[in-house]
């Protein structure tokens, strides 16, 4: 029997099989809001078999995003817009999950396709907050250093946007620590340089993703997970490592987090990865046993033989596929195929089903 087709529980939510959609940012929305492009993308990975569509990062406040074109949970009329998506997801037998995030000094910058640049005011953009006030890199803008105002409106926000997800028919959150935005920057001594009670040390600097934590689950309701995605590492000696994120993730699980998405990098420019098939995977073997909870793994996780045997050895408690999902919507049908397992095909797809 396949264990990657098995059944997986957190709370009173229960998975179809242990293959998660990753977020993924699409850059396709006005004002936050998602479209007929958000609907047929995430709509057609429910239809290709994953247990979890995850949104991409949807930004807590117009200001938290990464460019003008991301998605964003900031009004009750964008839970009202995300709905019917949600709606079909379901309808599809797979969980809706949404990524809940802030850019932090990654913020206001044009899409990758026409070059990732920073915008200013004139083109439409921002300035970014970040805990410091140090540009991710020589040419992205100088963020404003965040006064304790902005801490407790970053704290609203989030609890604001949980409001909205839940209305929206979600029944998965995760909050985004990872990837060089705002949570990531708190936690690490590279991008957080304050001398405040929100930076220093180590229980300084994971202050506000703890504060952050506690806040969404106080407002998610107590039968539907939560996850966390961090960066285990920065890749950078002197940075945030997995020592530290071991400790972080052991508080998390005390406040009631579920499952830990272990991703990593991407906090500044010059660290140099080593990217290869199942990269990250250690992480959160190590978070999983360490800690003694459940783990997700990602990251050029491709094929299926390789998805099984993460699960299968106990290495994490579920995989997160994104590119392979861009390439391959139906990848789980045909991960089922390989693995000689029984999935349930779509009844307007059964005719090309493989017997």
């Amino acid at each position: 029997m396949s264990i990657l087709f098995s059944r997986f529980r957190l709370r009173e939510i229960e998975f179809r099989n242990r293959i998660f959609v990753s977020p993924m940012c699409q850059y396709s929305s006005q004002d936050g809001m998602p479209n007929d492009w958000h609907l047929v993308h995430l709509g057609s990975r429910a239809v290709g078999g994953a247990s979890l569509v995850m949104v991409e990062a949807t930004a807590v406040s117009p200001e938290g995003r990464i460019s003008p074109y991301d998605s964003g949970l900031w009004s009750s009329d964008h839970g009202k817009a995300f709905s019917r998506i949600t709606a079909f997801i379901k309808s599809q037998g797979a969980i809706p999950g949404v990524q809940l995030a802030h850019a932090g000094r990654k913020a206001s910058t044009d899409i990758p396709w026409r070059g990732d640049s920073p915008l200013d005011e004139s083109e439409g953009g921002w300035q970014p907050i970040a805990p410091s006030p140090i540009p991710f890199d020589d040419r992205s803008l100088v963020p404003r250093e965040m006064c304790s105002k902005d801490i407790e409106d970053i704290l609203t926000q989030f609890q604001a946007a949980v409001r909205f997800s839940l209305d929206a028919g979600f029944e998965v959150l995760e909050v985004h620590m990872a990837h060089g935005y705002l949570l990531h920057e708190f936690l690490s001594p590279l991008s957080n340089k304050r001398t405040d009670e929100f930076g220093g040390t180590f229980e300084n600097r994971i202050r506000l993703p703890l504060m952050v934590a506690k806040a969404v689950r106080a407002v998610w309701p107590s039968r539907l997970p939560v996850f966390v995605r961090i960066s285990c590492t920065d890749w950078v000696e002197g940075g945030w490592d997995l020592t530290q994120s071991v400790e972080l993730c052991r508080k998390l699980k005390e406040v009631g987090i579920d499952l830990i998405d272990c991703s990593s990098g991407a906090l500044v420019p010059y660290a140099k990865i080593p990217a290869g098939p199942g990269f990250q995977v250690p992480f959160a073997a190590a978070i999983r046993k360490e800690v003694g909870m459940p783990t997700g793994a990602v990251g050029l996780i491709t094929q299926p033989v390789q998805a099984e045997q993460i699960v299968a050895t106990g290495q994490a408690d579920v995989v997160l596929l994104a590119r392979e999902m861009l390439r391959q919507p139906y990848w789980p049908l045909q991960a089922a195929k390989v693995l000689r397992a029984d999935i349930l095909w779509p009844n307007q797809y059964k005719r090309a089903e493989p017997h």
